[in-house]
């Protein structure tokens, strides 16, 4: 019995199998590169929001700054609100906040996006949907 052939279509199926699995790692290579500029990107996202954050105490008060209730928090949302290109939700202005969002946190912050609306500082468009007074 001659095995001469069978061993050629093996030898080819392991060509097959090598070259797509060289082409595999060159794809995995360039994919986590990939990943780690987007890591990366995502890490430099939230140093800039915690450090806009942090700095959103020291931003010169508003007009209605004046009204504002005493909390820390009050003037943090006006800015993520005056960032904002629509309505908010109190989960969002949480997250934006850099609060946990635990359902503790979200209550909190919707009462305080309810007080503003009270205030006349921000408007409820629809249940649970907040934006800065026109």
């Amino acid at each position: 019995m001659n095995i001469q052939p069978l061993l050629e279509a093996l030898n080819i199926q392991e060509d097959a199998a090598r070259s797509l699995a060289d082409d595999l790692r060159t794809q995995i290579t360039e994919l986590q590169g990939r990943l780690r500029e987007a890591e990366t990107h995502l890490e430099h996202l939230a140093i800039t929001r915690r450090t806009v954050t942090a700095l959103a105490d020291r931003i010169p008060a508003q007009a209605a700054a004046a009204d504002l209730p005493e909390h820390p928090d009050y003037p943090r949302i006006l800015a993520v609100f005056n960032q904002a290109t629509g309505p908010l939700r109190a989960r969002d202005v949480c997250q934006a906040l850099d609060h946990e969002l635990l359902p503790k946190n979200i209550e909190g912050t919707r009462a305080k996006l309810k007080r503003l609306v009270k205030l006349g500082i921000l408007t409820e468009i629809d249940t649970g949907n907040f934006a800065r007074q026109q």
